[in-house]
């Protein structure tokens, strides 16, 4: 399982599935990242605490341990 966490800056990934519960999941959600989303890595910041993304054309900082409960796929080059 390839989380968002993992994926490196300038790689366009693509949603599987949300993990987690409740009102952290349903937080996910209410921000545009549903499943089939396309997501842009743009920056991380540079202790790696949060990840700045482009998710249906506008941009998003979201925390390391929301985008570990975000399942994507991409090519094998677009992750650490």
């Amino acid at each position: 399982m390839r989380t968002l966490k993992e994926a490196v800056i300038g790689s366009t990934v693509s949603v599987v599935k949300l993990h987690g519960e409740g009102a952290i999941k349903r937080r996910i959600m209410d921000m545009g990242i549903t499943k089939g989303t396309e997501i842009y890595v743009r920056k991380v910041a540079p202790l790696g605490d949060p990840i700045e993304v482009t998710v249906r054309g506008y941009e998003l900082s979201i925390r390391k341990a929301d985008a570990e409960m975000i399942e994507v796929a991409g090519g094998g080059a677009l992750f650490k």
